[in-house]
């Protein structure tokens, strides 16, 4: 096994970034929102280099050694053997381009998300807690055109995120983006519990119960002094892996 340690770069933070990410493919994989060897997740390892996984390998089965190091500018791969693959560059390569602030992005078909996305009316309405910690934060692309493998694809993605972390992809999926791979992946959990929420609410056919914009609003903020808890989570959910 390679020593991660002596990797470019600052050897230890990205030792760790890649402990992470890698641990972030598995752990999704067991929750069920792994999808075939597609689905993309990466993370920004200095201003223009970000890591990503390879080309159709398993969730399951990506371990830190395995994510490409890639130059954001152009494409190439700096470190690790394969290569991404044409959706992955086009909206990963251009979303770290033009979002430096993403650190982290996670993009995944999950059951519940992905049904929501694929609504007329992907709003996600603020009517509990999990959906109002995303008031404010979400921004939606409902011009679907296919598999994203176009340069021009991913511009519209980044444009279409502005400032928010999170992008409820019409007809797609979503995807999060965060400080760190914890941060990110704490948002995709609840991002899904939030839209199952939803789907379960608008199933009954009953009127929704939605909160106030100043309730909504209040408790969203209210998720801030609750940040700690995307360590604490992930950090168990790491303990819970099986060694590869």
């Amino acid at each position: 096994m390679k020593d991660l340690t002596q990797m470019t770069g600052n050897a230890g933070e990205t030792a760790a970034l890649r402990q992470d990410l890698s641990a972030a493919f598995r752990i999704c994989h067991q929750m069920g929102w792994s999808e075939s060897v597609g689905n993309h997740f990466s993370a920004a390892v200095s201003e223009h280099e970000f890591l990503l996984n390879p080309c159709w390998q398993h969730f399951a089965s990506i371990r830190p050694q395995d994510l490409l190091r890639i130059d954001a500018r152009d494409g190439r791969v700096i470190e690790g053997e394969g290569s991404p693959d044409a959706s992955a560059w086009c909206v990963h390569g251009t979303l770290h381009r033009k979002k430096p602030e993403a650190k982290v992005i996670l993009h995944a078909h999950s059951p519940y998300a992905t049904a929501l996305a694929c609504l007329k009316d992907p709003t996600v309405v603020p009517i509990d807690n999990n959906t109002a910690r995303f008031y404010g934060r979400t921004a939606y692309d409902l011009d679907f055109g296919g598999i994203a493998d176009a340069e021009e694809e991913g511009e519209r993605l980044a444009d279409s995120l502005g400032d928010k972390s999170v992008l409820v992809m019409g007809n797609h999926g979503v995807t999060v983006t965060g400080e760190t791979v914890a941060a990110a992946f704490e948002d995709l959990y609840f991002f899904e519990k939030a839209a199952q929420t939803l789907i379960l609410a608008r199933s009954t056919g009953e009127p929704l119960a939605v909160l106030s914009d100043a309730v909504a609003q209040n408790t969203a903020d209210g998720w801030r002094a609750y940040a700690g808890m995307a360590e604490r989570h992930f950090d168990f959910l790491k303990s819970q892996l099986p060694a590869l």
